[in-house]
């Protein structure tokens, strides 16, 4: 059975409207739209379809939509996504001669990224695994874009698919106890400076922090009582609680004595009482470097970092038995395999377990072919 359906048609060479009943399938019925409305709803997917949004748009709505309102990224990660675009639209204003605001996103094709990773190697000097940093930015705009703007769905697979650049790995650099000894002597604790720094680097070599988690402690942090410890907040916003020695237990109640600094006032600070920087760290570390040195030779062949104190922290836990699943925990490592990297640069480690071997009773000795051998190669 059907339903007679009136249509409604323009002549499109009169001003007519004619109606006409139209016998349709049960099944098939709907309402009908009135005139032009078809046309209307058509014209309007059109242009919405070819609406482009373009790459200023898309970034920002990245940072403001998907960084700080749906993940809720820290603001380290904020300022490392924000140096990876700040570098690339400024390496594409020399290279394209365009403005930034005016960038399209077919300007950022492959070809163009990959000689922007290679410019971050040549000429700034980058690492592969900084370079792999910046990369790894990119990627997760493209998959933003890819998710929000389908027209660009081709240009985001191409992209995504560009790879991470391996690398050599090297061992861990850390402190022996005689460089340790050295670098902590180096303070000048006469001066209100030289009894900071010395504080900071026995805190530092003792609790293995991170250089933000280390700068970024308040006093109300530092808990002196019964089991004493050092509240941080690390890496993917996980507070964890160090214990402390007593030796740095004694120099941080000494310090705090003459810190006099409020709760939320930070522990080490600059002259000028603010928190310190990165740079200031690195600096105040070189500082007295640079005095160990005289005194300690071996010091000479190291490149010792802020992160170099946290490695010298672990591998003195490892070299005392200390499991690496506790040794994971005191850093606040995501997994246990990332302290793999310390039995690696353990030499003393392998010596040990070298020494539980016995050699073999063979004798060594040099191989002679026999006549015909020597005949055949002659004969070459």
């Amino acid at each position: 059975m059907g339903l007679v359906t009136p249509v409604f048609y323009r002549l499109p060479s009169h001003n007519v409207i004619l109606l006409i009943n139209l016998l349709v399938p049960h099944r098939h019925t709907r309402a009908v739209e009135p005139c032009g409305a078809t046309g209307g709803k058509r014209r309007a997917r059109t242009l919405a379809m070819n609406s482009t949004v373009g790459f200023a748009a898309l970034l920002e709505r990245f940072f403001t939509d998907r960084l700080l309102r749906q993940r809720k990224a820290s603001p380290h990660t904020v300022a490392s996504y924000r140096d990876t675009f700040r570098l690339l639209v400024q390496f594409a204003q020399q290279r394209l001669q365009k403005a930034p605001s005016d960038l399209a996103m077919a300007d950022l094709d492959t070809p163009f990224l990959g000689d922007f990773l290679d410019y971050l190697e040549q000429r700034r000097g980058n690492s592969a695994r900084s370079r792999n940093v910046r990369l790894a930015a990119i990627h997760s705009f493209f998959r933003y874009v890819e998710l929000h703007e389908p027209q660009y769905l081709a240009l985001a697979q191409r992209v995504l698919a560009m790879p991470s650049k391996r690398y050599s790995r090297r061992p861990v650099a850390f402190l022996t106890a005689t460089e340790v000894a050295a670098l902590l002597t180096a303070p000048d604790t006469s001066t209100w400076a030289g009894r900071r720094d010395r504080t900071l680097l026995l805190f530092a070599v003792q609790t293995g922090l991170r250089a933000a988690e280390l700068i970024g402690l308040c006093c109300e942090d530092i808990m002196l009582g019964p089991g004493a410890h050092v509240r941080c907040q690390g890496k993917g916003r996980k507070e964890r609680c160090t214990p402390l020695r007593q030796d740095t237990v004694a120099a941080l109640r000494v310090w705090l004595q003459e810190r006099r600094g409020q709760p939320a006032e930070p522990l080490f600070p600059n002259a000028r009482g603010g928190p310190l920087s990165h740079d200031g760290l690195a600096y105040l570390l070189a500082k007295h470097l640079a005095t160990a040195r005289a005194h300690c030779p071996s010091l000479e062949r190291k490149k010792v970092t802020p992160h170099t104190l946290r490695h010298t922290s672990a591998m003195e836990l490892l070299q005392h038995g200390v499991d690496r699943t506790v040794i994971a925990l005191w850093l606040g490592h995501e997994s246990v395999e990332t302290t793999y990297m310390y039995l690696h640069a353990d030499l003393e480690l392998k010596e040990q377990a070298l020494a539980r071997t016995t050699p073999s009773n063979v004798k060594i000795t040099r191989y002679r072919p026999d006549d015909q051998l020597l005949a055949f190669l002659k004969s070459l």
